[in-house]
């Protein structure tokens, strides 16, 4: 079963990555959205907010499809 997880992520916190961890447990796969709100002024551009997702996603054990 997959499981979807969107957000801004700008950036990524540890509260982000509890909550994927879980779902990696629960899920047989997490598909991480990277979105765009055009009510908030982003601090990275979304290729600098999907690599600091996929970074910080190296820790946990089963792959994660960030999108």
């Amino acid at each position: 079963m997959k499981a979807c997880y969107p957000g801004t992520f700008d950036p990524i916190t540890n509260g982000h990555l509890d909550i994927i961890e879980r779902a990696s447990r629960l899920f047989d796969e997490v598909v991480v959205l990277i979105m765009v709100n055009p009510r908030k002024t982003c601090l990275f551009n979304s290729e600098e907010r999907k690599q600091m997702v996929i970074d910080s996603l190296k820790s946990i054990s089963n792959p994660e499809n960030v999108t």
